[in-house]
């Protein structure tokens, strides 16, 4: 799902791009459990390049995402905004896989906001009278996280939450929705809507609820996708269950550690496995371990993508002096304005070509988007 706003063209561009650079990130020729391993970082490192190549375009839109990749029982959900996916699964249980960017809502985002340099308020109208919704300013978008928004501060920022889920054999459902939808309805209102319909007579149900409900206010897009066994042509309907119960079977987490991970078989009805989670907008907290990276390296599986939001990229050759930036893959020289990033991944005994490496725009990028330095100039009236 991409929802738009001040234009069209990040959306589209958005749509037309997003899913390519994520695949690039992936190393080629891996399993496929390592593969469904890697896809989270790839995510991460997908949103920010797309963002970047976005924003050299001079244009001023952005949008939301919500971005799903379903393999097998494997669900892996990225977005930024205020768009939403939630999980139905048999029992009645409904989980929300994203997590809201609405500085209205999230008390957290708003503090990482005014803390990178963003001020954040309402509308200040004739009479010293505040309306609407909290924004940030400059720019007045309530959004603390999108692709594009090249007029706004870089404390708006593209990293996206992440959260990487394994159904039982029983399957679920998830609806995916804009604002629009979840504005009207609530999640548990969504799924019950549509429970005992196909799919496609399911996302036009909830979207004729969401408009009966509250009238055509915003986009109201809904995608409904069923995840079940192939004997069974639709997501039975079935009572909901207390909510109670969402501790103690709904996830079940596993270590972070990729060296940790299993393939347990579930089939407990309504069980879902949490694989992985994380929404931290720092890129310095969403990376694979130094380790995990080695083991990539000396299989020569190295991405261009996957560990390099921190710029921790290895040149095309290493003899060479070409190095290659982490985020915008452009090859320069090693005189060319790269940046050795700090980390703990790192010792400070490694060699150049040990990255990590940014060129010099990525590094600005990378360091306003952490609040390193000002996005904008403080105005003084």
């Amino acid at each position: 799902i991409f929802d738009g706003h001040n234009g069209i063209s990040a959306a589209i561009f958005a749509k037309e791009n997003l899913l390519s650079n994520v695949l690039s990130a992936i190393p080629q020729g891996i399993s496929r459990e390592e593969w469904l391993q890697a896809l989270p970082r790839a995510l991460v490192a997908g949103f920010v390049k797309t963002d970047i190549e976005f924003q050299q375009r001079g244009e001023t839109s952005g949008t939301t995402v919500t971005f799903v990749v379903i393999d097998g029982w494997t669900v892996t959900v990225a977005s930024v905004g205020d768009s939403r996916c939630i999980l139905d699964t048999q029992g009645g249980i409904v989980s929300l896989l994203t997590v809201d960017h609405r500085l209205e809502e999230n008390a957290e985002e708003r503090e990482r906001v005014t803390a990178s340099g963003g001020e954040v308020g309402r509308l200040n109208v004739f009479g010293g009278n505040e309306v609407g919704p909290l924004r940030c300013w400059p720019g007045g978008l309530c959004l603390s996280r999108s692709i594009g928004d090249t007029d706004v501060g870089e404390f708006i920022v593209p990293i996206p939450h992440v959260k990487q889920v394994k159904l039982s054999n029983a399957g679920g459902r998830l609806i995916i929705a804009s604002d629009g939808i979840w504005d009207a309805l609530s999640s548990e209102l969504a799924a019950k809507s549509c429970r005992g319909l196909p799919a496609d007579l399911g996302a036009k149900m909830v979207v004729k609820e969401a408009l009966r409900s509250r009238g055509l206010k915003d986009d109201t897009t809904c995608l409904v996708v069923d995840i079940i066994p192939s004997d069974q042509p639709v997501l039975p309907s079935t009572p909901r269950k207390k909510q109670n119960m969402l501790s103690s079977i709904l996830f079940r987490k596993k270590s972070l550690n990729f060296t940790n991970r299993t393939t347990n078989k579930l089939s407990a009805i309504g069980v879902v496995e949490e694989l992985f989670e994380e929404g931290s907008a720092v890129l310095a907290e969403r990376f694979v371990s130094f380790e995990f990276f080695s083991a990539l390296l000396n299989a020569n599986q190295c991405p261009v993508l996957l560990v390099a939001l921190l710029g921790k990229d290895f040149p095309t050759n290493a003899n060479s002096g070409i190095f290659r930036c982490a985020v915008c893959q452009v090859d320069q020289p090693s005189a060319e304005g790269l940046t050795m990033s700090s980390g703990p991944f790192f010792s400070h005994g490694s060699k150049r070509w040990e990255g990590p490496f940014l060129c010099t725009n990525c590094q600005k990028k990378k360091d306003a988007m952490e609040g390193k330095r000002p996005s904008r100039p403080t105005v003084v009236a």
